[in-house]
């Protein structure tokens, strides 16, 4: 079996944070989102990967090389403008050859692994297997209906009128008669190859097509408040390992992870909170649910229920939470004597400030 991740995306929904990085590579937990993908496939024994990008292809690679370093082969496949999950298909035909696949799309998080779900797929070799969970609100997904014997009957693209529950999450398993339903269908209305239509071409030919529901934690990261909620998920199961140096006027909690070379002076680190290498904090309180990036500078702050990417530094603020803060970011209360704020902001940036 292989693997087809898509990480092609705008990623508009996570402006302006990617217009200068791709939405696959927001880390969680100090971690891009890609790097918790791959990481899954891998766990069932996947280890030749295909990644689909777009204009952020060298950026994709640089950070996430070429999988020598974690025993898989990652191979690069380039879509010039986004045609839709099925078209990733057909320009993926020669990487995939006739083996079976996963397919899987590049700013989901599944942390719960999605192994018991490969195992079905692999023992009963359907022709088609989606994963599935139940919603709350189906309209904004596909949706997936089932006959009275569970075998998917029907597939719907965000219903205004929902008869399933069911939600498509992007974890698709494939045998190689999806290429023939992809060269069958056409594009859309909004112009693009749908995956579902190919996967209902499956279906209305006779195909056996079955869903799995998966009942673990999920969440597609595709904007700022989700990124937060999967960060504070993530952390909540972390195991404390203490690398950097902790002065002896600080208090660490046992949830709590701090990279080599980091520097705790004069602060409380409230877990759970995972802190990357080479940071220093100083007279601070970071937590809870905070990630704090690699090289980053924190003095005299409060930090909480945020991620703060690499290199950033932040001074002299308190209260800040339920923030993300840009790689090499910069944020202060400045030098002036009367009380004002000072911002620097980019296009669809959202900012509060206290009244």
């Amino acid at each position: 079996m292989k693997a087809l991740v898509l990480s092609g995306g705008s990623g508009t929904r996570l402006r302006p944070f990617s217009y200068s990085m791709p939405k696959q590579l927001v880390p969680i937990a100090n971690k891009p989102v890609l790097a918790h993908v791959l990481q899954n496939i891998k766990n069932i024994g996947v280890t030749e990967i295909g990644v689909i990008v777009g204009d952020w292809a060298p950026e994709i690679s640089d950070v996430m090389g070429y999988g020598a370093q974690c025993g898989t082969q990652v191979t690069y496949i380039r879509q010039d403008r986004p045609l839709g999950l099925a078209h990733c298909v057909d320009i993926a035909r020669d990487f995939l050859g006739d083996d079976d696949f996963v397919m899987y799309l590049g700013d989901n998080m599944l942390p719960d692994g999605i192994t018991a779900i490969a195992d079905e797929f692999r023992a009963n070799r359907p022709t088609a297997q989606v994963v599935v969970h139940k919603v709350a609100d189906p309209r904004a997904f596909g949706v997936v209906e089932l006959d009275s014997e569970g075998n998917v009957e029907r597939l719907v693209e965000k219903p205004q009128q929902p008869r399933s529950d069911l939600a498509l999450i992007g974890v698709y398993f494939f045998t190689s008669a999806i290429h023939e339903a992809v060269a069958s269908i056409e594009p859309s209305a909004r112009g693009e190859l749908e995956i579902t239509d190919a996967i209902q071409w499956l279906v209305t030919n006779g195909a056996d097509v079955r869903a799995s529901e998966y009942s673990g934690y999920w969440k597609d990261t595709g904007n700022v408040d989700d990124v937060l909620e999967c960060n504070r998920h993530l952390l909540s199961r972390l195991r404390p390992e203490i690398a950097g140096d902790v002065d002896a006027v600080s208090q660490v909690d046992d949830q709590v992870v701090i990279g080599a070379g980091a520097r705790i002076v004069r602060s409380r680190i409230e877990g759970p909170v995972i802190i990357g290498e080479n940071t220093v904090i100083e007279d601070s309180h970071i937590g809870p649910y905070a990630s704090i990036g690699r090289d980053c500078v924190l003095n005299s702050s409060a930090v909480s229920d945020s991620i703060v990417l690499d290199r950033a530094e932040i001074s002299g603020v308190q209260g800040l939470r339920s923030s993300l803060i840009g790689r090499d970011a910069k944020v202060g209360t400045g030098n002036w004597n009367t009380p004002h704020h000072r911002l620097v902001v980019g296009d669809f940036t959202r900012v509060e400030v206290a009244a």
